[in-house]
């Protein structure tokens, strides 16, 4: 197992930032696909970013430029810089980790063997 465990979530108004980290435990994923994701209220579970071993990044359209995915290794952390958060970012967001993931399939969730619990960020417009 992989622990993983997200943290920086919260509450901002509309335009504001927020930085989420992950940090994994007991093991270390450098070479690991990494990814986050996110869930509201009656909707799916969708990717929003993810980055494998070699540093190749995947972001999804609804949030590109404004988040932006990165990792550091003696760390053992992941983060998700988000900017210009919009009401429609509200959701729970989650931390995946992989041993392997291609990037064009590195925004869905099955590709992901560990999962973080969560951390929650809501936007008011």
């Amino acid at each position: 197992q992989v622990p993983l465990v997200e943290s920086g979530g919260g509450s901002v108004q509309a335009g504001g930032s927020l930085r989420l980290s992950c940090a994994a435990y007991g093991h270390s994923y450098s070479n690991y696909c990494m990814g986050w994701f996110r869930q509201a209220p009656g909707k799916e579970r969708e990717g929003v970013a993810a980055r494998d071993g070699d540093g190749s990044t995947s972001i999804a359209d609804s949030v590109k430029g404004r988040f932006t995915i990165s990792k550091d290794n003696a760390k053992n952390t992941l983060y998700l810089q988000m900017g210009s958060l919009e009401p429609e970012d509200t959701a729970m967001y989650y931390c995946a980790a992989g041993p392997t993931c291609t990037m064009g399939w590195a925004l869905l969730p099955h590709e992901y063997n560990f999962w973080g619990q969560g951390t929650q960020v809501t936007v008011s417009s």
